[in-house]
């Protein structure tokens, strides 16, 4: 897959097939549109284009301050788009300017001029230009002007219950990763550097690397036990994941992100982590003591390797 950063490092081939969205997370749904362009491609031996914006726009038109919390980073989104043979993706830069495009001006920029789309395809609720005021039927009635076909992925097409990032984003809040994972149709991940921590979990026989996640509007699930499958480099570990603020410690101002690595140990300092989610195996909570929380944890890693068959 080619990242193309703006339309003028992109030049269109003889046949595009288009998309465009946010498409955070790359969901089940987004999956089912990716399918469709890659399928009329192989029909027609054209290009697949997937247009997406960055930053976000509700976080540029909220003047950065939303509490929106994003399932992908662009970095991450690109890794998902390119497992699903998209064959370009063109980040454009989403400013407020940009957001004050009239559909025409959108379309007649982006979708003829910038990618020369031969073939549209889209999901039943994308909109773009100002105030969000074009849409499939806008598309649909001045479509033979401007010299592209243009096809709509129906809701039903999508899926019978209607998967949407919002939907995603509350089952990871709500600490539900399962229902998460079925509607992305892949583990949730997070990903970050390892970082120096106070190496209590080592005293106890559970030492784990500490993870900064640099970007801010990551979201982070719920707090508790996790068991996660672990990229490190071409390393596949496996381990639990801790997310809070150590309560039977003295607290902490800030949440930690904690990995225990299975079998593992080695110095990975500012080594960059990637977690996959697999399973919740507890909720955070206050013990008495730390021989609690040891036995605690011993308890959790049990169940953690039985989720693996270890």
């Amino acid at each position: 897959m080619k990242i193309h950063r703006g339309l003028a490092s992109f030049t269109p081939g003889e046949y595009t097939i288009v998309t465009s969205g946010t498409f955070d997370g790359v969901h089940v749904g987004h999956q089912k549109i990716l399918a469709r362009i890659r399928e009329i491609s192989s029909k027609s031996k054209g290009e697949t284009v997937l247009i997406t914006f960055w930053p976000h726009p509700r976080i540029v038109l909220s003047d950065g301050n939303t509490d929106l919390k994003l399932l992908s980073t662009i970095n991450e989104k690109a890794r998902l788009l390119e497992k699903h043979g998209i064959d370009h993706l063109v980040v454009l830069p989403f400013t407020k300017e940009f957001s004050q495009l009239s559909p025409d001006a959108f379309i007649k920029q982006v979708y003829v001029q910038g990618v020369g789309t031969q073939k549209l395809v889209i999901g039943y609720d994308h909109r773009f230009g100002k105030n969000r005021e074009g849409g499939f039927d806008y598309l649909k009635e001045h479509a033979s002007s401007y010299g592209f076909e243009i096809e709509e992925i129906s809701r039903h097409d999508i899926d019978d219950v209607v998967i949407s990032s919002t939907k995603i984003r509350n089952a990871l809040l709500e600490g539900n990763i399962e229902i998460a994972n079925q509607y992305l149709g892949y583990a949730y991940s997070i990903e970050g550097k390892v970082m120096h921590g106070d190496k209590i979990g080592r005293t106890m026989g559970f030492p784990t690397a500490n993870l900064n996640i640099p970007e801010t509007f990551k979201l982070i699930p719920a707090d508790g036990i996790y068991a996660v499958e672990a990229i490190l480099g071409d390393e596949q570990l496996r381990g639990m994941l801790y997310i809070g603020n150590r309560p039977t410690l003295s607290g902490a101002t800030q949440r930690r992100i904690e990995v225990n690595l299975f079998d593992f140990d080695r110095d990975i300092y500012e080594e960059s982590l990637n977690l996959c989610l697999v399973a919740k195996i507890r909720g955070d909570e206050k013990l008495d003591s730390l021989e609690a929380l040891k036995l605690k944890l011993k308890d959790d890693e049990r169940k953690s390797r039985a989720i693996f068959g270890m």
